[in-house]
């Protein structure tokens, strides 16, 4: 059989051709609506285990370059685009999409049908997929090869993802604040955020201990982005920090944890948020954000006002105007709160930057 091939569990298959590496790949397929930062979401380890297709119907045009990546590899397990493009026009670019893809042995297909792909996963939901080269096996075949890899409910994969050993990134300038930061899969560019305002972040591997955080004697903790299931994490170490009463902020993955230390239930999202243009709400002052997300699963809590928990009183701050997703939880004594979208926001929006700020207010009230 000729080109390629993406076939869902479902049985819907899309026929296009080859990009990027040749072979075949399993994962959860899911949409992306960004037009901008392709690179950085091919890097982003939140998508480790899926299969991104883009909905901008152009990709490619920019390139690669070293300076944009989030993290040290491509962890997309496929990558599905509509019209890569023939030419690379910025200044910045030092390769190609396609031969980085191939250098990173990324498999991925070109195909014209994005829209009704992304229509289909709307309706039907995320769900289990494969990408095939020049496939040898009926289709038949192909869906029950499909429908034998393992969903992405139950799935932990934060220990596959997060660093091995500790790392320090420095204060810029002068260092206000010690942060320990739980890489669940993090992004490079979270660190550099709190780094730009002082904040010397000492990076600790998924499986920290609450006692591996206190040997740092941070000043706040921080809780990443990451893959996976949230119902599968272990949540000691932050219960610990929260009844320590140590300042906490948390970003997606660690806005779901955050959740279920104060005593709530996560769930699977239909086909989840992805892209740069969520409008998400501050209940408490009216204003609306555009912000970036990426994530398939979200915290459930009550949207009606504050809520007990076994650390006081708490409250949703943000909710996603498309669907009325939880997008923010605070406890109302002000020491600890999350975001479930990404303020470090690379290539953007920065509508949401101004949480590093808040982050570094809480730990500099807490110091007082």
């Amino acid at each position: 059989m000729s080109g390629a091939l993406l076939v869902l569990e479902d049985g819907r298959v899309f026929h296009g051709t080859p990009y990027g590496a040749e072979g075949e790949t399993f994962g959860e397929i899911v949409f992306n609506t960004a037009m901008t930062g392709y690179q950085e979401t091919l890097t982003d380890p939140s998508y480790h285990r899926q299969i991104v297709a883009m909905t901008a119907p152009h990709i490619g045009n920019t390139g690669v370059n070293d300076e944009d990546p989030e993290s040290a590899r491509v962890w997309v397990a496929g990558y599905v685009v509509r019209e890569p493009s023939r030419v690379v026009s910025s200044w910045r670019a030092t390769r190609s999409l396609d031969d980085y893809l191939k250098d990173q042995g990324v498999v991925g297909i070109a195909l014209r049908g994005t829209r009704a792909l992304t229509r289909h996963l709307r309706e039907r939901g995320a769900m289990r997929a494969g990408v095939f080269s020049s496939p040898k096996e009926p289709v038949e075949a192909l869906v029950e090869r499909v429908r034998q890899t393992p969903s992405m409910v139950g799935a932990d994969l934060t220990a596959e993802v997060a660093t091995a050993e500790p790392y320090v990134v420095p204060a810029v300038g002068a260092k206000r604040h010690t942060v320990a930061a739980i890489d669940l899969g993090m992004k490079d560019m979270t660190p550099r955020r709190m780094a730009e305002r002082g904040c010397e972040v000492h990076v600790l591997p998924a499986t920290a201990t609450f006692a591996d955080i206190e040997a740092v004697r941070p000043d706040g903790v921080f809780f990443s982005n990451g893959p996976g299931d949230p119902a599968t994490a272990d949540i000691t170490a932050l219960r610990e920090v929260l009844a320590a009463r140590i300042p906490f902020f948390g970003i997606c993955f660690g806005n779901q944890l955050f959740g279920r230390a104060l005593g709530l239930p996560t769930y699977k999202l239909r086909y989840g948020h992805r892209g740069v243009n969520q409008p998400v709400q501050d209940v408490r002052t009216g204003k609306v954000e555009i912000s970036s997300h990426n994530h398939g699963f979200a915290v459930e809590a009550p949207l009606d006002g504050p809520f007990d928990t076994p650390y006081g009183p708490a409250e949703v701050t943000h909710v996603n105007l498309n669907d009325r997703c939880v997008e923010g939880l605070r406890l109302l004594d002000g020491r600890a709160f999350s975001v479930q979208y990404h303020p470090e926001a690379a290539a953007g929006p920065h509508d949401a930057a101004y949480l590093f700020d808040e982050f570094c207010e809480v730990m500099s009230r807490a110091q007082a």
